[in-house]
């Protein structure tokens, strides 16, 4: 089990990196970083299944496609602009927190897929996940830069929830999907599905490029750093941090691979707060604290109900329910 909880870790460790690239590249729009990252990832999703691609498109029809296509955007395209966004607006440490309400979120909205759990059961740790909320956001309106806009801090926050809903939904979906067509193995339609973002990205790309308004001049960017942080994105957080996940999901029990999600949450916090060269505020420790036990509470109340009733927990929906996570099991 062990192993499994140091994958677990290592897995947070990559997808941490997800937050602290747009604060580094904070010169590109989170419609450029969305397409570098994915149009690298989509490359490295071609090479991987190149060898099987052909056999792999014959048994696609077109609901197959439409599956692809929603997903890709919701789950990685579009959040991940919501989650550039968030990052550019209000900071790294809000939108992490947010983010991390992840395994409450897709538990809440799926939770008469795979049983019921009472609200009054999950009140208190949505109190506690409530206030880690508040708590950031205030620290974030007190601590604003002169530069840093109220009206700019908020549409951060927006956009963070934003991009929470997003996953949210899209971590359903998926699993739903992957349920009613069990024809797809998980490292198929992982292929599929990495590819599919790729294609995606480029044609994003290029439509912007050919049907963008010309931009006044601007200081010259650095598009080697554009180009290095979205290939290693692209390896540590879709590849390596998947296959990391993959086997801790194996290894540990899925209640407690719904915690080790938290990992990501804490090591984005980390980066973030080494980025800006000081450690957490009083109220970002308050977040972090609530946060960590309103989620973990959420988990074990879960699993207390799924037990009670005898049902196993739907390790589609709990394993992956973090920033990389039901979907992130079924990508490459």
């Amino acid at each position: 089990m062990w192993i499994g909880v140091l994958c677990g870790l290592l897995a947070g460790a990559m997808w941490g990196l997800v937050f602290i690239a747009p604060a580094l590249l904070q010169d590109f729009s989170p419609l450029e970083l969305a397409v570098g990252r994915y149009t690298a990832y989509g490359a490295m999703a071609l090479a991987l299944l190149l060898p099987r691609l052909k056999s792999l498109l014959a048994t696609l029809v077109a609901s197959d496609y439409a599956a692809l296509l929603r997903h890709a955007l919701a789950g990685n395209i579009v959040y991940y602009m919501l989650l550039a966004a968030g990052v550019k607006y209000a900071g790294v440490a809000p939108t992490s927190l947010i983010i991390g309400m992840l395994p409450v979120v897709v538990t809440l909205l799926g939770r008469n897929d795979h049983g019921a759990v009472p609200l009054r059961r999950l009140a208190l740790p949505l109190l506690l996940v409530a206030a880690g909320i508040a708590c950031i956001n205030v620290d974030s309106f007190l601590h604003a830069g002169p530069a840093a806009s109220l009206a700019h801090i908020a549409l951060g926050v927006a956009c963070a929830a934003g991009a929470l809903l997003c996953w949210s939904w899209y971590a359903l979906d998926n699993a739903r999907y992957l349920k009613r067509n069990p024809q797809f193995s998980s490292a198929q339609w992982s292929a599929l599905y990495g590819l599919a973002t790729g294609v995606i990205a480029l044609v994003l790309g290029a439509g912007a490029w050919a049907f963008g308004s010309a931009a006044p001049a601007a200081p010259a960017r650095d598009w080697q750093l554009f180009w290095t942080c979205n290939a290693l994105l692209a390896l540590g957080a879709s590849v390596i941090g998947n296959q990391l996940w993959n086997i801790a999901s194996r290894r540990v029990p899925v209640t407690l691979s719904g915690q080790l999600i938290l990992f990501e949450t804490l090591f984005a916090l980390l980066y973030g707060f080494l980025y800006r060269g000081h450690g957490p505020r009083l109220l970002e420790l308050a977040a972090i604290a609530l946060l960590v036990a309103g989620v973990t509470w959420s988990v074990h109340a879960h699993a207390g109900d799924a037990r009670d009733s005898g049902q196993a927990l739907d390790p589609d929906l709990v394993e992956g329910s973090g920033v990389a996570g039901a979907a992130h099991r079924h990508q490459p």
